[in-house]
């Protein structure tokens, strides 16, 4: 997901413990959650995805 979002055009503003907090330079944020190699669920991923504004099927187009 990190990938994807820095690809998108956001940047790493900071960590606060296992969380990375991302700015696009548009003004939208993010919260990523960082747990050692573990997928992001389907409800979470749909949740940053809607923070971002990005749909799904835009995603998988982007991500593949």
């Amino acid at each position: 997901m990190l990938k994807f979002l820095k690809k998108e055009g956001f940047v790493e503003l900071r960590q606060s413990g296992s969380h990375k907090f991302l700015k696009h330079t548009d003004g939208r944020t993010i919260v990523v959650p960082i747990h050692n190699n573990k997928d992001i669920g389907r409800g979470l991923l749909k949740v940053m995805l809607e923070e971002i504004n990005i749909s799904r099927e835009d995603f998988l187009k982007k991500y593949k």
